[in-house]
């Protein structure tokens, strides 16, 4: 349950006359995924940085890479792009520039997202299109003729479709650096190459695209940033937001009764809400809280320790630095976060990094309790405080003993739900099997690849059935979900409790504040509505305002429209509400979002 609140294609014709083609594996799930290890001698850094070395390295990876499309069917466009990503960046490193392109143009195809679709490769095709007109890559004109073909690439895009897009593109590139790439190298991957002599491809196949960063993107920072910055500017246009116009607020001092509404998130600052936190009959706010190693603690927020609350308003206009990042915003805030990122050392990025996971996490929790509780002066706040690791390498690591715990863990959160008649859970958390393997790799634990896929697939059964099982437990209480933020399709990655089957749990994607869909999120069979969960402003621990992205904040905006229902009409059980929601969101052409509608479905619940 502890997953950070945070994926990364050559058909093999066979003569029929000679031979009878084999039929592909079909794979539909991604744990099934083939997984391949790699043994690395020395830094991984050497070898990222070292031509000589690398190319070994990437000749084995382009066979597996390459034996995986050849001989499996895979239910998944997100795997198989990030499949051919890997091919693609290793044809770039190696000058197979017209290979590349037909890699760019397989991944284009399997882009199921509008904005993903028309960006798709953009930047990488400009600078292949650079290097067949200039030869030098250290010239001037080189870096000339990459703007101009990114210019020539932007020009004539949808701006309302793909500003979200090119924003975030902007930002990354603006922070990205050498020193940020070795700095996470160095917090990630070495310590995983020293504890077991190499890598998994779940964490090798990052390798190319690292070290065409490293090689092919960083040298041209400044011309990238330049080229989207003027595009941006020249489009410079607020999305219109559809949201206001849907959005109801429910009076004080009316004929309703109050509802009781869970966080089940990273713990809430509760003073920030006040008369609308649920009492316990001995007068304290209802909370349920357990530590990192899934042990019953106290306390509606994770203790800071005294460094950690002398960083805590530091920390928070980092976050709104990043959040402004993320917008192209220009402030005070965003400046010093990439001031503060160019001076970093490469050993300064880990605890740089692991300290902004943990304020993230800090602060989570208390951000979706205020998305879920507004405009709803009925909403009485109980909350479910889960200890959220924030670490680069897992601690504690997963175990047994662990997993049992968290198990255990939680059918007492929800038991303690339901003694305290509780209506909606908002979950804006999530894990899959696949986390556990990444979890066991870093702590190198089994022997082999084939040892980690078997005890993550049991260990993962037991959280996940514990899950199933106390949600059907209440049949009482409906539970909404975070999709996910992997751009994937979160049934193929068994994400828990997004990909769950239970007639009381209702999955959210996310959309921005025109509706348009979110880049990261989520979808699948499972995703049942869409929800604003882009730059969505909320409050933070201390009773300051930020906006976060994410479907974090998608998930809560539903949920507060779930307790809304249930204050106008109390009767309504989980399956109704839920239908309700469903059958007067908005469907858009495309057919892949829909998107709520509060003042038609409080409508609705008002007539039944």
């Amino acid at each position: 349950m502890r997953t950070r609140l945070v994926t990364r294609f050559v058909c093999f014709l066979i003569p029929v006359l000679l031979f009878a083609q084999t039929p592909k594996k079909k794979i539909t799930r991604a744990a099934d995924v083939p997984v391949f290890q790699y043994s690395i001698s020395g830094k991984v850094e050497d070898l990222v940085r070292s031509e000589q070395d690398f190319r070994p390295f990437a000749a084995q990876v382009r066979k597996n890479v390459e034996s995986v499309l050849r001989d499996y069917e895979i239910d998944d466009a997100a795997t198989k792009r990030g499949l051919l990503a890997t091919l693609a960046a290793l044809d770039i490193l190696e000058g197979h520039d017209d290979a590349a392109r037909g890699r760019l143009d397989e991944i284009k195809a399997l882009e199921e997202k509008p904005a993903a679709k028309a960006l798709s490769g953009l930047i990488t095709r400009s600078i292949l299109d650079a290097r067949r007109e200039s030869g030098d890559r250290n010239s001037p004109a080189y870096r000339k003729a990459v703007y101009a073909a990114v210019v020539r690439a932007l020009d004539g895009l949808p701006f309302d479709v793909v500003q979200n897009d090119l924003k975030s593109a902007k930002a990354g590139i603006e922070i990205v650096s050498e020193a940020l790439l070795v700095g996470q190298i160095q917090g990630s991957f070495d310590p995983v190459v020293e504890k077991t002599g190499g890598l998994s491809s779940d964490l090798a196949h990052v390798l190319p695209g690292m070290r065409m960063i490293l090689v092919d993107r960083i040298p041209l920072k400044d011309t990238l940033n330049e080229a989207l910055g003027a595009y941006l500017s020249a489009h410079a246009k607020e999305k219109q937001d559809i949201w206001a116009a849907r959005e109801v607020t429910l009076e004080p001092g009316g004929k309703y009764q109050p509802v009781n509404v869970a966080v089940w998130d990273s713990g809430v600052d509760l003073a920030i809400f006040r008369d609308r936190v649920l009492k316990d009959s001995a007068g304290q706010p209802a909370v349920l809280a357990y530590d990192m190693e899934s042990r019953k603690t106290t306390g509606s927020l994770f203790p800071l320790n005294a460094a950690q609350a002398a960083r805590y308003p530091q920390a928070k206009k980092e976050m709104k630095g990043f959040s402004d990042l993320q917008a192209n915003v220009e402030s005070p805030e965003s400046t010093d976060v990439k001031q503060a990122l160019a001076k970093l050392k490469p050993d300064q990025v880990k605890p740089f990094i692991e300290e902004l996971s943990l304020f993230s996490v800090y602060s989570h929790g208390t951000h979706v309790a205020g998305i879920l509780t507004a405009g709803n002066p009925y909403a009485r706040l109980v909350a479910g405080r889960i200890t959220f690791d924030w670490k680069m390498i897992p601690d504690p690591c997963p175990s047994r003993a662990q997993t049992d715990r968290e198990a255990a863990a939680v059918e007492d959160y929800v038991d303690f739900f339901k003694r305290n008649n509780v209506r909606v859970v908002n979950m804006s958390w999530g894990g899959s099997v696949k986390n556990y393997e990444d979890g066991m790799e870093k702590c190198a634990i089994g022997k082999d690849v084939e040892e980690r896929k078997h005890t993550a697939r049991e260990w993962f059964e037991v959280e996940k059935g514990a899950l199933e099982n106390a949600m059907l437990s209440a049949p009482e209480i409906l539970f909404v979900a975070a999709a996910g933020n992997s751009n994937a399709d979160s049934s193929f990655e068994e994400a828990i409790p997004a990909a769950l089957k239970v007639p009381n749990l209702l999955t959210v994607g996310a959309v921005d504040k025109a509706g348009d869909e979110a880049s990261f999120t989520s979808y699948g069979p499972t995703v049942v509505v869409d929800a604003n969960g882009y730059e969505v402003e909320s409050y933070i621990p201390g009773g300051e305002r930020l906006k976060f992205s994410g479907t974090s904040m998608a998930s809560p905006n539903v949920a507060n429209l779930a307790a809304k229902i249930l204050v106008v009409n109390p009767k309504l059980t989980p399956p109704q509400v839920i239908d309700i929601i469903r059958k007067t969101a908005e469907k858009t052409a495309d057919g892949r979002r829909n998107l709520i509608d509060p003042k038609k479905a409080i409508a609705a619940a008002r007539t039944l």
